[in-house]
């Protein structure tokens, strides 16, 4: 099956989490707007959709993914779907559910992660919320981030089957969306996040393995990859980047 991807065509985003389990998947698929808008493809393709008054389960922002007949919205929830049909995820209901928990968990933290630069309105500009971005980032890098990261390093450590992934002996796409989270604080939060790659050596020994891993590699040096940016959930203002 051929996969169409719809997402914002010049940052990471959310959509970065479903790249991720696309690409390490090996599975074919169309990014939608990066594509040429005189091809039918672009931005005009994904709000083609959004304001499509034909689709009677219209998704509520991207991403969205179309498999076959399927339009399916919500990045766990495409997750959820992918997983099981690429290998990236148990297929017996107690491990799948597992995977989908951990997942809505970092979807969470991802969340808190954008508050840090918008804490009062995602509709108003980060420099009409400065002062209250640095309390809000402040307080996320004392006590937030690092209950996430521990929580994660707890599930690696608790795992039956080793301490190199987070659900069962293989990869899943929770552990893709765990390196793309760590990515985005190491490029957010370059100094707090050294220091939680000393307090946290299982999440972040797993983030390297990710990073060597052959396909996530190839896709990492690929022009497929969109940089880290001050327009995406991950963006690096140094007066918000704290030593916790």
């Amino acid at each position: 099956m051929k996969y169409e991807l719809y997402y914002w065509p010049t940052i990471q985003g959310r959509g970065e989490f479903i790249r991720l389990a696309l690409e390490e998947a090996g599975a074919d698929y169309v990014d939608v707007a990066r594509g040429p808008e005189d091809s039918g493809a672009g931005v005009p393709a994904l709000m083609q959709i959004l304001d499509s008054n034909a689709i009677h389960r219209p998704p509520f922002a991207p991403p969205f993914l179309k498999a076959g007949d399927l339009l399916i919205g919500q990045t766990a929830n495409i997750l959820l779907f992918l997983g099981p049909r690429h290998g990236l995820a148990p297929k017996d209901d107690a491990g799948r559910l597992w995977t989908h928990q951990l997942q809505l968990t970092l979807a969470d933290l991802v969340q808190e992660v954008h508050d840090t630069h918008h804490p009062i309105a995602a509709s108003l500009y980060y420099e009409e919320q400065r002062k209250e971005a640095r309390r809000r980032a402040g307080e996320f890098l004392k006590s937030r981030a690092p209950k996430f990261l521990a929580y994660f390093e707890h599930v690696l450590e608790r795992n039956p089957e080793g301490d190199q992934h987070l659900v069962g002996a293989s990869l899943t796409y929770c552990d893709l969306s765990l390196f793309q989270v760590i990515a985005g604080l190491r490029y957010a939060f370059p100094r707090a996040a050294a220091q939680y790659q000393r307090d946290y050596r299982r999440v972040f020994g797993m983030y390297d393995r990710i990073a060597r891993s052959p396909r996530i590699a190839a896709y990492l040096a690929s022009d497929r990859r969109i940089p880290f940016n001050e327009e995406g959930i991950f963006r690096h203002y140094e007066e918000l980047d704290f030593k916790p």
